[in-house]
């Protein structure tokens, strides 16, 4: 198909619906001249003319009223497709596609009810994965991705609040092996690895001050009986007493809250600046993406009024 195949077709259909090249012209608040060009750079494409002229009237010659009868149809149909896609502008609806980190399930999960009841046109795909996501290559409407692990091109919003990480072990694996009071100690312990997508196993990291309270942040390779591709893999690792697992604390309080799982090396945690949607442009936002994350900025506003 041409470049030029669409050019000239409105003008035309306003040309055979005024009878009049004037009339058309004043409609589309363009020149005579330049409805009169585009007329006859459309009859050259078409091979024939399309319209009778006279100097006091225009009428449509056979061709033509085969043409407008075809032009008017296709017409209505793209009336129909811009009217179908700008209803995905007046409110939330449509498929919502998100590429979403293992480590963030904890914190998509309890949404979903709410926001599912809450949207029920707005059909949500989450895909689990760990891997770098092209979101705009690979047709997602956004990604979420820990703070510091977001493109400096991509606009960011909020989803969680910071959270420190957590070294937690089983009561039982507490009682067997006791709690390490350094990182260094974890030499001495179980370590539940996890498997990045790069093929390197992730390290634990920290933070120390030293006697100036300057921190000294720094990161340990550990060892131990098991390596999972995911944090939730080890969490349930953790809980069946194999050894410690590394976690945000805001994801594993649920598991501490029902003994499931202690904390250790709470003095030397870092912070972890939290989840974030990502996206090219605001000027992008659907109201479906739209929709999720004032959904979700109002569940963080609300957990923040509790102290869930």
């Amino acid at each position: 198909m041409r470049a030029d195949f669409l050019d000239g077709i409105v003008v035309f259909t306003r040309v055979a619906q005024k009878r009049s090249f004037t009339a058309a012209a004043l409609e589309l608040g363009v020149t005579p001249a330049a409805v009169s060009w585009s007329i006859k750079r459309l009859e050259a494409r078409v091979g024939m003319p399309l319209l009778a002229r006279t100097t006091r009237s225009v009428g449509l010659t056979e061709a033509g009223k085969v043409f407008l009868e075809q032009v008017e149809t296709g017409m209505a149909h793209i009336g129909v497709a811009f009217d179908a896609a700008q209803r995905f502008g007046l409110h939330p609806r449509g498929l919502l596609r998100l590429s979403v980190p293992y480590v963030a399930q904890p914190l998509i999960e309890p949404m979903l009810p709410g926001f599912t009841a809450a949207y029920p046109e707005v059909e949500l795909e989450l895909v689990f994965e760990d891997r770098y996501v092209d979101i705009v290559a690979e047709g997602y409407d956004a990604g979420i991705r820990i703070g510091d692990m977001i493109a400096q091109d991509m606009v960011g919003v909020r989803l969680g609040r910071s959270s420190p990480l957590t070294v937690v072990g089983s009561p039982g694996y507490f009682a067997k092996r006791g709690k390490p009071q350094h990182p260094d100690q974890l030499g001495e312990h179980a370590c539940i690895n996890i498997r990045l997508v790069s093929g390197a196993l992730y390290r634990w990291g920290f933070v120390e001050q030293d006697a100036e309270r300057t921190p000294r942040v720094f990161a340990i390779d550990v060892k131990g009986p098991m390596i999972v591709n995911g944090p939730a893999t080890s969490l349930a690792a953790a809980v069946s007493g194999v050894g410690l697992a590394y976690n945000i604390s805001s994801n594993v309080q649920p598991l501490i809250d029902q003994g499931l799982l202690e904390p250790c090396l709470d003095t030397f945690m870092p912070e972890s600046p939290g989840f974030f949607a990502y996206f090219p442009h605001r000027n992008q936002v659907l109201p479906k993406l739209r929709a999720f994350l004032d959904f979700c900025s109002e569940k963080n506003r609300a957990d923040a009024r509790t102290g869930s």
